[in-house]
């Protein structure tokens, strides 16, 4: 029996956008993958008041989100395209406001299996100046 896994393409950047398009959530937050390949991935949100907190402030169910597709994208670019990650912990450093929301994930270590992964979330303002809100690090195995 063949199993489409392991005979699944490798992942360029087209094929990524074409993977994140297809989770209905993704597209839900407007989520964008701008840039993928040599152990990095970049995922962008358009910031609008329906991804906000009370207070006014990115909520951090949508930090989560992003850290976690850019952690497992990143990921994917030394493991190949069937990966999933298997944990990962986000330190909030401070309150997320801004008009984009970026999450730089790029591979720290990666075996045949395994990856382990950090992401910088940043916010970025109208004149393009970043910010750093949040922290992450994750795991990532693969599944195939």
């Amino acid at each position: 029996m063949t199993d489409a896994v392991e005979h699944a393409p490798p992942l360029d950047l087209t094929l990524a956008q074409q993977t994140l398009a297809a989770q209905p959530f993704s597209r839900l937050v407007g989520a964008e993958l701008t840039a993928f390949g040599d152990g990095a991935a970049t995922l962008e949100i358009p910031l609008r008041p329906e991804l906000l907190q009370q207070n006014g402030f990115v909520h951090g169910g949508v930090l989560s989100y992003a850290a976690d597709n850019g952690i497992t994208f990143a990921a994917g670019t030394a493991l190949g395209p069937a990966v999933l990650t298997s944990g990962f912990s986000i330190q909030y450093v401070r309150p997320a406001t801004g008009a984009r929301l970026l999450a730089r994930a790029a591979v720290a270590h990666a075996s045949r299996r395994q990856a382990v992964v950090r992401c910088d979330l940043l916010t970025v303002d109208g004149e393009g100046a970043e910010t750093l809100c949040a922290l992450a690090q994750g795991t990532v195995r693969a599944t195939g």
